[in-house]
């Protein structure tokens, strides 16, 4: 039988009969060839006709071959052609073609591919059973499909556990995650990546610090995929001491730092501003990306230097590299935090004219912020009224935090009310038309959202603030008096109040 196939360049006439071409370079032949999209499956199927003796070995090889290739519908197409020459398939072709309908993020495809296991008797092998948890936990309503499946998934492996705790993780079901992980026969480096990445991603800073340090603990090598996650995890807690061990520590195992740990040591020192440091990071990095760039600049802006942001994204264009919309972001924090606001004004009507789908809902939210931090109100209420969408709770709380500062009391109400209408159970715009009414004297006003709170039944989260000591986090809660040098605090802290005290009766003193 002769069969042209058409490659990049060369056609190549290959008598099947007389080379006996294997699979794997028939299947290469076949990768690179260059028929129209409509006729793909034709020639995918001339595949198993031209394969002698095709047994489930050489077909399963053929079809990983196509996923591998990242050619899943004809990987699944080609199932479909085993299953009608009557090859059952293995354990092997199974795992490829769930992975092959995750791919493609088709569940009912793949839910029958879990029955057709199921139906061969091979749901419970852990090879299967692994790819069908991978399927449920990525694409599933509910965990409790991917729970029945690693139930019965026969000897499950640590391929197997570290899936399910990244289900869990993404329920956020952490006391589960966490009881799954305690219960692994063995750990790899990729299950404990799992745990800090899960808890760092969803808020649980503390939890995620502590693991890697139980990690290291353990005697596993952190890789390039651990680092990151343990470094914002530092960051969000503001951990400096702890934060440069744990760049050290990456020194140490890894030497070289790619863009990606970089780039999270560069948010790290900003965020614990340190600035010098995310500075020395950045010019000591080889490999910088557009992510390297904006951590600095927007490393600035939360400091406050809102001149030196500006200043770096200039010479960000200079390298040729062009701002995305997280560099716009950066750049109208900084002249928020600095009252820049006509420069700010400038850079947003600059990418409306220039590259509109760059502009994302929180642009627009942190406009209306620079506009009421500025005093600006009319200009804000204008620049709300004109939104190309519905402006969400977030922009009623810019509008209100602006009220509050220049204790704009009419138009605090207007936006409070907003924001009650859209989320009834937000606290902190009471608090905020609260702070706002006291400071205008207000305290009827004051006394009745008080009373709307209390008959709410809603309460107050306290303030929450930290500090770094020796490596150790101290945190302090409004009106706890629980840490065990409470009295020591409060007797400097009365120091320097009465300090306080007296040089402002100075200062009188002197004017007068």
């Amino acid at each position: 039988m002769n069969q042209i196939i058409r490659g990049s360049s060369l056609p190549f006439l290959v008598n099947i009969r007389k080379c006996k071409i294997g699979t794997s370079a028939l299947l290469q032949l076949h990768c690179c060839s260059s028929v129209p999209e409509s006729d793909k499956f034709l020639n995918v199927r001339q595949v198993f006709d031209e394969v002698p003796d095709l047994n489930v070995v050489s077909a399963t090889s053929i079809i990983g071959g196509f996923a591998k290739q990242n050619r899943y519908e004809e990987a699944i197409y080609l199932f479909s052609r085993m299953l009608l020459l009557n090859i059952r398939p293995s354990e092997f072709t199974f795992g490829t073609v769930i992975h092959s309908a995750t791919a493609l993020k088709d569940l009912h495809l793949g839910k029958q591919f879990h029955a057709c296991a199921t139906k061969v008797g091979l749901q419970s092998n852990v090879f299967v059973g692994s790819a069908i948890l991978d399927l449920y936990t990525k694409l599933g309503n509910s965990i409790a499909e991917a729970t029945r499946v690693f139930e019965d998934t026969h000897q499950p492996n640590v391929v197997s556990y570290t899936t399910m705790i990244c289900g869990l993780l993404k329920k956020g079901m952490f006391e589960d995650a966490i009881k799954i992980f305690q219960e692994m026969p063995e750990r790899n480096v990729v299950s404990w990546n799992a745990m800090i990445g899960g808890y760092s991603q969803t808020g649980h800073n503390e939890e995620a610090v502590n693991l890697f340090i139980e990690m290291l603990r353990q005697r596993f090598v952190p890789t390039h995929s651990t680092f990151p996650c343990a470094i914002i995890a530092a960051a969000n807690i503001a951990a400096l001491g702890m934060g440069k061990s744990f760049h050290a520590c990456a020194v140490k195992f890894l030497g070289k730092l790619d863009a990606y740990v970089g780039n999270s040591l560069i948010s790290f020192y900003a965020k614990c501003g340190s600035m010098e440091d995310s500075l020395l990071v950045f010019d000591k990095l080889g490999e910088r990306n557009i992510v390297s760039w904006n951590a600095v600049i927007c490393g600035y802006a939360q400091n406050g230097r809102g001149e030196e942001a500006i200043e770096f994204s200039e010479r960000m264009r200079v390298t040729g590299i062009r701002p995305n919309s997280v560099t716009l972001l950066g750049l109208l924090w900084a002249c928020n935090h600095t009252g820049l606001v006509d420069k700010g004004y400038s850079y947003f009507n600059q990418a409306r004219f220039e590259d509109p789908n760059m502009l994302k809902p929180e642009h627009y939210a942190c406009m209306v912020d620079l506009l009421s931090r500025s005093g600006r109100f009319k200009e804000a209420k204008e620049f709300i009224h004109d939104l190309p969408f519905d402006p969400g709770v977030g922009f009623w709380k810019a509008l209100l935090g602006g009220c509050q500062i220049h204790s704009n009391t009419e138009l605090g109400e207007f936006a409070a009310r907003k924001i009650q209408a859209l989320d009834p159970e937000d606290v902190s715009s009471y608090v905020m038309l609260s702070n706002a009414l006291s400071a205008a004297g207000k305290w009827d006003n004051v006394s009745t959202i008080r009373r709307e709170m209390k008959d709410k039944g809603m309460t107050i989260v306290p303030g929450c603030s930290w500090i770094e000591i020796r490596s150790k986090v101290n945190v302090f809660v409004t009106g706890d008096r629980n840490h065990h040098l409470n009295d020591e605090i409060y007797m400097i802290l009365g120091s320097c109040t009465e300090q306080i005290r007296q040089n402002e009766a100075s200062n009188f003193l002197i004017e007068y």
